[in-house]
């Protein structure tokens, strides 16, 4: 009887604390018990107490269907940007249904263990931004039969890569870069991953030449980034065979020999190529020599006897070399008869210029004082400078044939046209009603119509600024050089004015407004103030000031729909082609430097126009320096049809578009990249996809949602969602969705703009890659981010 009750008693008591948890918690208590120091207490609600570790924060669970059990099972684990250290223990390898394994930017050290390969519905692991050491375990890795995204870049890995790697049939993301890795790329691994489309290799130690098969990859997209190796012998014509939307990266190598013009290889810009000394050809700028001849002496003959035959052969070897002979005078021959011809053409059109120019000052003196009311804005020519009255300009100067001042001085000025076919007198704007457009420090823009009321322009008023001949030089060859900018999604320059009391441009006017206020769905401010551009005359006591005589005409605007999600798509396509042109295609390969919403201005087909590059340069060299934030709703170099209102938005963020400034754009003293552009890009990408702006606050309401979460206060991880090694701190919205993707893995309805939820069913798989293509481009490491050739091409994919 004793018995019994005792073993009642044991059966009623509860069982010990550790045999409560599951396996799995088990093997999730080795991770936390392998980490050494954990300075966010992340792990620091993991308790062997609990029941199953499916509450713990970082874990995620779902219901499997399984032969053993109904309850739910691990599947994800995110303990991500916590600068956790330790090492990775092999006892997550045990977790059989884990499927996404994200330990990236911590400070874990050691090998990766080949026992995760038992984690077999394992296909997604991100491991990059560690100190891990030793060689990658790639044959227990290409085990995983359903793996398909591995990324340990920015560890210390070391070794080369084993022909084993082709085992990974499913893998479609390999990043490798910023690690260790050396030795030949081998043959034959390529052909073999058919649907690999991200290869990032980079800034390793590879050396060798680079395999021809990498050419047969027919699924990859984005950046087949080699940069940073040492790579030599010839670019493989093979690479031809990519698809046309892939960008190579090949920079920093030792490769030589003329790029090949097969395929893709024909389409990729100049900086695909750059620092590879021995390389030559189209697109850089280097031309390929001819072979040398051989530098050793021909034997002596046998005999100095000349037979017919031997003299035979000797004229038939000399005849090539005058046949070249013949065909180099040739081609000189009609090279010279060609400039002769466009030398005459230029002086033809030069004298002609000139009597024209001529007869209308006879015309405009012959009207009176009445054009001479202005300020002296009307005429005179394009180098004149000083502050001498018209009269005694129009008498005392004149031009040389190549354009400069001769002599004289005055404080006329002329509108110069960038393009034969813009024909537009400054008497003409100057009579023209004028809608003021926006305000700020970068000057006032105005909608001026012209052309007897059939064109309509652009004109922004930059300033006074002072400046004499070498200034005006400059400022009229960076104009030209804007103006030289001709792309369907770029805003072009049209005209330019310089005088020393005022600075004007003059572009094209889009007349849809810009992106910021169409993501908004509607004009919140004042409708467009209608002017009269009656006079302009200096400002007593205010040095460079002036002020504007006004007729004020209010008019109406109606609001604006939100936007849809094919509109979106069609903007953002259109962004980044007009990026990308400048970035590789324009005249002087411009960086814009303040990529943001309201630069991006929108026709009537909601087709986007980039404006405002150019315009940083041009300030400065007219001495007119911005004396504040600029507008957030009058933007744009054209300034497109956006009524001037107040700003609201926090200073920081309006200020050089703030809030889409890259991390390293913030430290003092740096110079402006192509990368700026590309996390800008990005940062406007994610807002016209969630509705946010860059500080997470959503456009419909000013309070942020509530499932919008903060990150960690203090944290300083190094990582893709924080602040980092280059000086500054991620908007909050990258930071936001980069968690939702990576660690959170929120579904896509929860960060996606609740405007585009209300319209038509959304295309999933387009807006999940829209969204990769901006986490891309806002990497914090700025060599990570991709070109924006690379983002052009990546989003013209999407939906076509």
């Amino acid at each position: 009887m004793t018995t019994i009750l005792l073993l009642l008693l044991l059966l009623a008591l509860p069982p010990p604390a550790t045999m409560a948890l599951t396996p799995e918690g088990l093997a999730l208590l080795a991770f936390k018990a392998a980490a050494t120091d954990d300075p966010y207490s992340a792990l620091s609600r993991w308790s062997e107490s609990d029941p199953d570790p499916c509450l713990w924060p970082g874990i995620t669970c779902a219901n499997v269907s399984s032969s053993t059990s109904t309850s739910p099972r691990v599947i994800g684990v995110a303990v991500a940007g916590k600068n956790i250290s330790g090492y990775i223990p092999s006892e997550l390898g045990s977790l059989l249904f884990l499927r996404r394994l994200n330990l990236h930017g911590n400070r874990l050290a050691g090998a990766i263990p080949a026992a995760l390969s038992n984690a077999s519905s394992l296909h997604s692991l991100y491991l990059y931004g560690n100190r891990l050491t030793g060689r990658l375990p790639v044959t227990a890795l290409c085990d995983l039969p359903r793996l398909q995204n591995l990324d340990v870049s920015g560890n210390a890995l070391s070794g080369e890569v084993p022909l084993d790697l082709r085992s990974c049939r499913s893998l479609q993301r390999l990043v490798l870069a910023r690690n260790a890795f050396e030795g030949e790329l081998p043959a034959g691994v390529w052909p073999e991953m058919p649907n690999l489309s991200e290869l990032d290799l980079s800034s390793n130690e590879f050396n060798g030449s680079i395999p021809p098969d990498l050419g047969e990859l027919p699924r990859l997209a984005g950046t087949l980034n080699l940069s940073h190796n040492r790579f030599s012998g010839v670019v493989p014509p093979e690479l031809g065979r990519l698809p046309a939307t892939v960008t190579l990266d090949l920079r920093f190598n030792n490769l030589s020999g003329a790029i090949p013009q097969t395929g893709s290889l024909a389409s990729q810009g100049p900086t695909a190529f750059l620092n590879n000394p021995g390389l030559c050809g189209f697109p850089l700028q280097v031309p390929c020599r001819a072979v040398p001849p051989p530098t050793g002496s021909p034997a002596p003959p046998a005999s100095t006897t000349t037979t017919p035959l031997a003299s035979s052969a000797s004229d038939r070897n000399h005849q090539p070399l005058k046949t070249s002979l013949i065909a180099l005078i040739s081609v000189a021959d009609a090279a010279g008869v060609a400039l002769v011809g466009v030398i005459l053409v230029y002086v033809y059109w030069k004298v002609k210029d000139r009597k024209e120019r001529r007869r209308g000052d006879g015309h405009d003196d012959d009207a009176g004082d009445s054009s001479k009311s202005g300020g002296g804005l009307c005429r005179c020519m394009l180098w004149r400078h000083g502050g001498g009255s018209s009269d005694d300009a129009s008498s005392t100067g004149d031009e040389d044939d190549d354009g400069k001042y001769n002599s004289g001085g005055g404080g006329d000025g002329e509108l110069v046209a960038i393009d034969r076919g813009f024909r537009v007198e400054l008497d003409e704007l100057l009579r023209s009603s004028a809608y003021v457009l926006g305000k700020g420090g970068k000057g006032i823009v105005y909608k001026v119509v012209v052309a007897n009321g059939t064109t309509p322009v652009a004109v922004r008023r930059l300033g006074g600024g002072g400046g004499g001949a070498e200034r005006c030089k400059e400022f009229a060859a960076e104009a030209r050089a804007v103006g030289r900018a001709r792309h369907p999604n770029v805003v072009r320059l049209r005209a330019y004015y310089w005088s020393a009391d005022e600075k004007l441009v003059v572009t094209d006017f889009v007349g849809n407004g810009n992106l910021a206020a169409a993501l908004r769905g509607k004009h919140t401010a004042p409708p467009p103030l209608l002017i009269k551009l009656n006079s302009i005359t200096p400002a007593a006591g205010r040095g460079n000031c002036f002020l504007v005589e006004l007729d004020a005409i209010w008019s109406s605007r109606p609001g604006q729909t939100p936007l849809s999600w094919s509109a979106r798509l069609k903007i953002a396509k259109g962004a980044a082609r007009g990026l990308a042109y400048l970035h590789e295609f324009s005249p002087r390969r411009f960086v814009h430097g303040e990529v943001k919403p309201s630069n991006i201005l929108l026709d009537a087909d909601f087709a986007a126009r980039v404006a405002d590059f150019g315009l940083a340069r041009l300030l400065a060299v007219a001495g007119c320096v911005p004396d504040g934030p600029p507008s957030s709703v009058g933007g744009g170099l054209l300034g497109g049809a956006i009524p001037y209102a107040k700003p609201t938005g926090p200073a920081p963020e309006r200020f050089a578009g703030g809030g889409y400034r890259a991390p390293e754009a913030r430290s003092p003293g740096a110079k402006p990249t192509q990368k700026w552009d590309v996390f800008a890009f990005g940062v406007v990408l994610l807002e016209m996809l969630t509705g946010r702006g860059p500080s997470g606050a959503d456009h419909a309401s000013p309070s942020t949602s509530a499932s919008f979460s903060a990150p960690v206060s203090g944290s300083t991880a190094t990582d893709r969602s924080g602040s980092g090694e280059h000086g500054g701190v991620v908007p909050e919205v990258v930071r936001w969705v980069r968690r939702g993707f990576e660690e959170d893995a929120r579904p896509v309805a929860e960060m996606v703009d609740p405007a585009l939820l209300r319209g038509p069913a959304l295309p999933k798989k387009e807006v999940v890659a829209a969204f990769h293509v901006a986490l891309a481009c806002t990497e914090v490491d700025p060599e990570l981010r991709p070109r924006m050739k690379a983002v052009a091409d990546g989003l013209d994919k999407i939906g076509s």
